[in-house]
């Protein structure tokens, strides 16, 4: 490294410059150049929320890894390595979603949220840091804080997940107010639309919240392994990060920023057809 060189501008250096993916035009990505064929195999997907049900039909046995996080009474951060179950049903509805779209990814269930489907916010952070240093290729968060003492926390966090390559989908929250990190720049932000075609997502012009995917009476599993009828942003966000899944495995390689440029042009109110 040069020392004469201003800080960074050594990744600059012609020795350094590392060739990019070729990404194709905006009006050329087409949905089945993006994930035509693709199932989302060799692509680690995390689903951090209240746990993911691996014996459920709807999973089939695709849950790779388990870690839980729980801060107890006391401040101590409690972490368990050893499979576990859902505590609420939520994650599994999640992960059902995203093995629709992505059926041969594997997922990763990071459970910080209990039976009433809460949790602290520090256990969320834990989580996700988890998921980031494992090198998870897409991390699945239906869930946030409207916290603002964990705004600066959440925002290193989406931050080093953006720089690592990490595609962090967050849902919305429900009520109109600010909740983190679903509404940082270096997410993939997603509230739910009316349509079933689990294809079928747009692009908001106007974020924070950029895309809009299925999340209103959609049909998920459940505990028990039945199935349930819900609706919330927390279910259109698996649609995204499972077509993000089936983008990845076919272009591996690309940055959050490439993935959420090819989603916008692939959306239907962008691209047209999917």
């Amino acid at each position: 490294m040069n020392q004469n060189r201003p800080a960074w501008s050594w990744q600059f250096a012609p020795e350094s410059i590392v060739r990019a993916p070729h990404v194709r035009g905006l009006e050329d990505i087409t949905a089945d150049w993006a994930w035509g064929g693709s199932t989302g195999a060799g692509i680690k997907v995390a689903v951090i929320d209240s746990g993911i049900d691996n014996d459920h039909p709807a999973i089939a046995g695709r849950v790779k890894g388990y870690i839980a996080f729980h801060e107890d009474r006391d401040g101590n951060m409690n972490v368990d390595e050893s499979p576990h179950t859902d505590a609420f049903g939520h994650g599994t509805a999640c992960a059902d979603i995203i093995r629709r779209l992505a059926p041969d990814c594997d997922l990763y269930s990071v459970k910080v949220l209990g039976p009433m489907l809460t949790g602290k916010g520090t256990a969320f952070a834990a989580g996700l840091r988890w998921a980031i240093e494992q090198g998870m290729h897409v991390v699945n968060l239906s869930l946030g804080s409207t916290k603002r003492d964990y705004y600066g926390m959440f925002h290193e966090l989406a931050d080093e997940a953006y720089f690592k390559n990490t595609v962090l989908v967050t849902a919305a929250n429900n009520m109109p107010v600010a909740s983190y990190p679903s509404l940082f720049a270096a997410v993939t932000s997603v509230a739910c639309h009316e349509g079933q075609d689990p294809l079928e997502f747009y692009y908001n012009p106007l974020p924070p919240v950029e895309f809009g995917a299925p999340g209103i009476n959609v049909t998920v599993a459940w505990l028990g392994g039945g199935q349930m009828t819900v609706t919330g942003n927390s279910f259109s966000a698996p649609h995204i990060a499972g077509l993000v899944a089936r983008i990845l495995s076919k272009h591996p390689g690309l940055t959050p920023f490439q993935v959420k440029t090819i989603l916008r042009a692939t959306a239907r109110n962008v691209g047209g057809e999917t």
